[in-house]
């Protein structure tokens, strides 16, 4: 589990098939190995570090569910390690699981903030509501606006030079996580029981 607050900026080391090495410094601080550390919002375990780096195996099905193949040799990631009981929670919940990836349409300046407008697929925009909490490449965000086909943030300058947005720009793809509680009412507002599941079938056959 994370906060989506940044804790430092790593480095794309190397990406061999299904292995990836992370250079980095601060998130190494009393690394062990099965630590999760939370890489452009993608929860990896770590496997293996040394001084200056850490390493974690990547499953084909987050190659296909986010924007790591994209990245390249030397690219900048934002870290962040699991969030630890009795830490300051500053952002929101963020499992570290992407739910699609989105694209940047435009970064805009507005008064002393920059607001992100990014397209994202119907199935996620159902689960981003204006005030509430999206999480962009593992950063904990709060949208200004949703609709159909998009929908913005907005985020101080700070946030922007101390994470991998300093060097995104429109076109840029992000891994997307929505609220986890999003989800969950989506869940339950479309699950049919056992007896819904019947209705459908006689009605279908007409029966009733």
């Amino acid at each position: 589990m994370f906060t989506g607050i940044v804790e430092e900026v790593g480095r794309l080391k190397s990406l061999d098939g299904g292995r990836i090495e992370i250079s980095c410094a601060k998130v190494l601080d009393g690394v062990k190995i099965g630590d999760s550390i939370n890489t452009n919002g993608i929860c990896l375990t770590v496997v293996d570090f040394g001084e200056k780096f850490f390493a974690a195996d990547v499953m084909p099905e987050t190659f296909r569910k986010t924007s790591l193949a994209e990245l390249k040799r030397g690219g900048i990631v934002n870290l962040e390690r699991a969030l630890q009981l009795g830490d300051r929670f500053g952002g929101h919940i963020v499992s570290g699981h992407i739910d699609g990836v989105g694209k940047i349409l435009s970064i805009r300046p507005e008064g002393n903030a920059l607001v992100v407008d990014v397209a994202a697929e119907n199935h996620l925009l159902r689960q981003i509501a204006p005030k509430g909490s999206v999480a962009l490449d593992g950063i904990s965000l709060t949208v200004v606006d949703a609709g159909n086909e998009n929908f913005s943030v907005s985020m101080i300058p700070h946030t922007r030079e101390v994470t991998n947005f300093q060097s995104k720009r429109a076109g840029s793809p992000v891994n997307i996580e929505t609220d986890v509680l999003a989800k969950y009412i989506e869940r339950l507002m479309t699950f049919k029981t056992s007896t819904d599941v019947t209705k459908d079938f006689l009605a279908a056959n007409g029966f009733i």
